[in-house]
């Protein structure tokens, strides 16, 4: 391997203690594996990233520097390591991709320090790129055959056309050697003491007004091959010492009939495991397939329940309904699975009337799976493509006109995207449309809830600070005297569970 080598890095994001396996950077890396040298830096666990950066693009000539971003925190960490490796080698083209770049485009190309956006998965746009590097340079005569991808002639923005959906099956298995010490990636959760995690599914078919996915993929979904996903299940157990699985899919349970293969390959693997899931589809699994999906040593589903009436899931385009919720909460005690439900508050026509009966929904789904997780976000208009048949070489942008009912407009470069408010918003932390009453209402009403059902997803289980939270909120929570739980707050900063709104597993 005489070509270039490639840096890809993981802007730091959150806390170490909740970074898991970069994948997204991972899959990068299984393209690349065997045809050119390439290294992760993961700010998540690198104090010093700017500098390892810097020093890495400095020692000697690189084909490209790939980084991967996300709307939120990830972008102030992108621009900075960003920044600096233009200015210590200017000759390095810097690439963005994630859901940043493909979500709001317009905004990513105003940075003077990158070149390229790749819009969707990166796979092959990577590879075209480092084609046309090892034969000349990015110039525009060269940049115009890249599918998916963005750029700037001159001042101008430039959309190539969608690049084809690739087949995860037709993918390469994840060179987690790469990675050095796989380990560090593996932190305790309450499945397990080395929590690992993985992608069997690729894309979502659904088309929900605050999820990206739907965007990053253009409405597509791919489930990998059972097979496949048993085997990196044990590399990542018998190799890497694993004991507990979390999928980053983006819908693990697609349909019924393509679920069963996948439940009998996790049932051979032994490793009890999380995923996001879909109401409407569980609900309308057979009492078999719960069966089997119990024995598959599943803990935990993460479902997005989101609202307490169908006319608020139709307009949020959800395509689920309230009963497709309740059954599946019912069934999931049946099972002794965990049901881990979101709810999207304030996106509606009518936010402020949707607060109440939101809360009096959940009351009732813990009513009936008091170990139920409950996780409150508020409602973030994400940028959608426009309907309609896919037509090969077009460019759908995802667009959004305004933030929300009433605007504010889009930031218009990646530095506004930085704005305390505005990571926030994206966040699903704050709404600009909700009065400040309604705001401290879900926060409070959230924070009862949170004390009197402390999270089972802490790792310590603190038994005798969940026993306080449970006693001293058992007052509120049944009198639904939400406001102002002053005495919680205080006890939650002695207490110091886990909070599945920001760290989840």
């Amino acid at each position: 391997m005489t070509a270039s080598p490639v840096l890809l890095i993981n802007p730091r994001i959150g806390l170490r203690r909740n970074a898991r396996i970069p994948l997204s950077l991972l899959h990068l890396a299984a393209v690349l594996e065997g045809k050119r040298r390439w290294r992760i830096l993961d700010g998540n666990f690198e104090a010093d990233l700017v500098a390892k950066a810097v020093a890495a693009v400095r020692s000697e000539p690189h084909a490209l520097v790939g980084v991967t971003v996300m709307p939120g925190p990830q972008v102030a960490t992108a621009i900075e390591v960003s920044k600096a490796i233009r200015k210590a080698a200017p000759e390095v083209p810097i690439v963005w991709g994630g859901y940043f770049p493909t979500l709001y485009p317009a905004a990513a190309l105003n940075a003077s320090y990158v070149d390229v956006l790749v819009r969707g998965q990166g796979e092959q746009p990577l590879l075209d790129l480092l084609e046309l590097l090892d034969r000349a340079s990015l110039d525009a005569s060269a940049l115009d055959g890249v599918r998916g991808i963005s750029w700037k002639r001159g001042e101008l923005p430039v959309h190539n056309a969608d690049a084809p959906f690739v087949d995860p099956r037709s993918l390469p298995s994840l060179p987690y050697t790469g990675l050095g010490d796989v380990g560090r990636f593996m932190p305790p959760s309450f499945l397990g003491e080395r929590t690992a995690v993985h992608q069997g599914a690729i894309g979502c078919r659904y088309r929900c007004s605050f999820c990206g996915v739907a965007s990053m993929f253009n409405g597509s979904t791919i489930l990998d091959a059972p097979a496949r996903v048993l085997a990196a299940g044990r590399e990542l157990r018998d190799v890497w010492g694993a004991d507990s699985l979390q999928f980053f899919d983006h819908n693990f349970f697609d349909r019924e009939d393509n679920s069963l293969p996948m439940l009998e390959a996790l049932t051979e693997l032994g490793l009890p495991w999380w995923c996001y899931a879909r109401a409407d589809t569980l609900a309308g699994f057979s009492h078999a397939t719960w069966v089997k999906l119990r024995r598959s040593h599943a803990r935990m589903l993460y479902i997005g329940a989101e609202s307490a009436t169908d006319a608020a899931l139709a307009e949020i385009k959800k395509g689920s309904r309230v009963e497709h919720t309740v059954e599946t909460v019912q069934r999931c005690r049946e099972h002794g699975i965990i049901p881990e439900l979101s709810f999207m508050i304030g996106g509606t026509d009518d936010p402020e009337g949707e607060v109440e009966p939101t809360f009096r929904f959940i009351r009732e789904l813990k009513a009936i799976h008091p170990a139920a997780e409950v996780v409150l976000y508020f409602y973030s208009p994400t940028p959608q493509r426009k309907r309609g048949p896919r037509v090969d070489g077009a460019v759908r942008l995802p667009v959004l006109g305004t933030y929300g009912p009433s605007g504010p407009a889009l930031p218009s470069t990646p530095e506004e995207w930085t704005e305390p408010h505005w990571v926030k918003w994206v966040c699903h932390n704050d709404a600009p449309w909700l009065t400040e009453r309604t705001r401290q209402r879900i926060r409070d009403f959230s924070r009862v809830l949170a004390c009197r059902f402390p999270t089972a997803q802490d790792p310590n289980r603190k038994r005798l600070g969940r026993s306080v939270l449970r006693t001293m909120a058992r007052w509120r929570y049944a009198t639904q005297t939400y406001d102002s739980p002053w005495e919680l707050a205080a006890a939650e900063r002695l207490v110091r569970l886990r909070e599945p709104k920001s760290e989840s597993l």
